[in-house]
């Protein structure tokens, strides 16, 4: 069911002595998202999955997960989350189905080994089941960890920085296995990670804090929408392009940087009508290229 509450923390808070790493974090995440949740380091992203995962106990606020209290309804929640919080670990002398299936008896979950092989190859390790997990890269234990979160068929995942350290390729098959999680396995996904860029190309809605707060919440593509943005425009003649753009109130700061290439600043939704007015004052327009990207805006959101 579309638009059910499958996370929903409320002012939430958490110190250790003195130091208060979580002041006041709230957020909502809905059934089918794939949520990003963001913030520089220190912010309290670890705590307040922490607190999630049950690991540890807040100080203030409340946690609802399924609709159901953490504080309550402990072990019915957890049942249906899976999680790799910081990395996934293994007995490196053991092989990836060996560790799944131990996994699963700990765990309580039935899984046969026919499941176990679906499982391994929805991840790409098929013709890796039967070798030492010692052996592994960092992206195959990575993508064998997501693997370890299916086990007991949860409903949520959660994956606190899963792209970290791994290569281009690596953070590739990541993207694409959690793009493959919501759309083949219906799963809903929180995914905390400094990966900005990466956020912006898998995550509908996100949340940013800093300090032990939230800053702002929304739809990704809302958020950049609504922010001005720098495009560099090619054009067959840039004083003229610039004449043009004098007669415009939509665009701000504009600047030539050679005979064919300019930058300026507007609201992204602005770009499509910039355009136009440019071709129909024979100006040749090459290409639009917008700069401004989640990064900018993120770093925007915590500086201000």
């Amino acid at each position: 069911m579309q638009n059910e509450t499958i996370i929903d923390v409320q002012h939430l808070a958490k110190s250790f002595g003195s130091f208060e790493a979580v002041k006041d974090v709230s957020f909502t995440v809905q059934r089918g998202d794939v949520f990003g949740f963001l913030g520089p380091n220190g912010a309290g992203k670890s705590t307040t999955i922490r607190c999630m995962m049950s690991l540890i106990t807040p100080d203030k606020g409340s946690i609802e997960l399924f609709g159901k209290s953490l504080q309550t309804h402990r072990k019915d929640i957890l049942r249906n989350i899976g999680s790799i919080i910081e990395k996934p670990d293994f007995y490196k002398y053991l092989s990836a189905e060996k560790n799944l299936e131990i996994f699963a008896r700990v765990s309580g979950a039935e899984v046969s080994k026919i499941e176990i092989q679906e499982m391994l190859e929805f991840v790409g390790l098929a013709n890796r089941g039967r070798h030492k997990v010692g052996g592994f890269s960092h992206g195959m234990k990575q993508r064998l960890g997501i693997a370890q979160t299916l086990l007991h068929k949860p409903e949520l995942i959660i994956l606190d920085e899963p792209t970290t350290g791994l290569d281009p390729q690596g953070i590739i098959e990541v993207r694409n296995l959690i793009l493959r999680l919501k759309n083949e396995q219906n799963k809903t996904i929180l995914l905390s990670s400094h990966q900005l860029s990466e956020i912006e190309l898998i995550a509908n809605r996100m949340v940013i804090i800093n300090q032990g707060k939230s800053i702002v919440e929304g739809s990704v593509q809302d958020l950049l929408q609504a922010e001005e943005i720098v495009v560099k425009v090619v054009v067959d003649d840039s004083e003229k392009a610039m004449r043009c753009i004098a007669q415009l109130e939509t665009a701000k700061n504009a600047e030539a940087f050679s005979s064919t290439e300019i930058e300026v600043l507007m609201k992204k939704n602005e770009i499509a009508a910039f355009n136009k007015f440019l071709v129909q004052h024979d100006v040749a327009v090459f290409s639009l290229e917008p700069k401004r990207k989640l990064e900018d805006y993120f770093i925007k959101i915590i500086q201000a």
